[in-house]
């Protein structure tokens, strides 16, 4: 008896040392995810990335997912770059222009992946938008700014002045600044720019433009919108309606905005990284946009401040928060 019960535990401690073997033998892969800051559109995205990745068979089984993030310093996503250049990972995705500048400058001998980075050219993160070169490519959120400011004299036509937020020291803000200088000046609008280098500034940013705005226009600024409810909490004290670049915005309590889904970017994203773990050279894949815009309006948002909502906008609209 003894001798059977010695048998029958030798082969159940095999049978959980060989379990335990497949199970990390399966998970082979390990891809590094370095993103600036937390917010709705940035924490959408490295969502829909692992979403779409396991799509194509690369779930969490196979992965392990190794997640840094910045707190919205530059220098932070430096050294996650140099960690992730150090450890043999597999891939690294990098989610917005900061942490993609510098995967771009540390990691070269690994492939890298970017997304919610608006002109990677511009950035200097890749060569051209159809041929990035090197060991990097991935998906730009460039937003129709023009549209956008647009919509601002759909809900108020007779809009004057309209303010902006951002950080000169993000290139992607920066870019959509000049987008909107433009298009401001073609339909007769006065844009009032009011800029912060980190989120401490951002309430007193904020404050300075509700004496001379009839609306707030936010773009996709890590730290503008990471520290949206600051914003918000100074409008609605105010009455000054907030538009949104993006769907976090919205949901958080922007009026509205015509723009894509951060998830769905995501998973576009996963899908490319998905090829390239199948084999395909970064180097000869375009960039990729997502060409599917969505207009999301928040009627609760809208009614606090007595902001009519028009019955032209409602009927187009893809998402409506009550």
């Amino acid at each position: 008896m003894k001798k059977n019960l010695f048998a029958l535990s030798i082969l159940i401690l095999i049978f959980i040392m060989a379990f335990s073997f497949s199970v990390s033998a399966q998970q082979e892969l390990r891809i590094g995810i370095s993103q600036f800051v937390e917010h709705p559109a940035l924490d959408a995205a490295r969502e829909g990335f692992i979403e779409g990745l396991a799509e194509e068979g690369f779930g969490e089984d196979r992965v392990e997912f190794i997640t840094q993030n910045a707190q919205a310093d530059f220098a932070t996503a430096q050294s996650i770059a140099q960690r992730f250049r150090s450890q043999n990972l597999d891939m690294v995705l990098a989610i917005a222009t900061p942490n993609s500048q510098a995967a771009a400058n540390v990691i070269s001998d690994m492939p890298v992946l970017f997304t919610a980075v608006t002109d990677p050219v511009e950035a200097g993160i890749v060569n051209s938008m159809e041929a990035p070169g090197a060991n990097i490519t991935g998906t730009t959120d460039m937003n129709p700014v023009a549209d956008q400011l647009a919509l601002i004299l759909e809900f108020i036509p007779e809009a004057q002045d309209v303010g902006i937020l951002y950080n000169p020291g993000e290139v992607n803000s920066v870019v959509q600044v000049e987008i909107a200088k433009e298009a401001a000046a073609e339909m007769d609008i006065n844009l009032h720019e009011a800029t912060v280098t980190n989120s401490s500034e951002v309430t007193l940013a904020a404050s300075s433009l509700v004496d001379k705005v009839d609306a707030i226009y936010v773009p996709t600024d890590n730290i503008i919108v990471s520290a949206l409810p600051s914003v918000l909490n100074i409008t609605n004290n105010n009455n000054i309606p907030v538009f949104a670049s993006e769907n976090g915005q919205v949901e958080q309590g922007a009026i509205a905005t015509l723009g894509i889904d951060y998830k769905l970017l995501g998973m576009q994203t996963g899908r490319m990284a998905a090829r390239v773990l199948n084999g395909e050279n970064t180097s000869q894949m375009a960039v990729e946009s997502s060409d599917e815009l969505k207009l999301y309006i928040n009627q609760t948002a809208a009614a606090n401040l007595n902001l009519d909502i028009p019955e032209s906008v409602l009927d187009r609209a893809d998402v409506i928060y009550e």
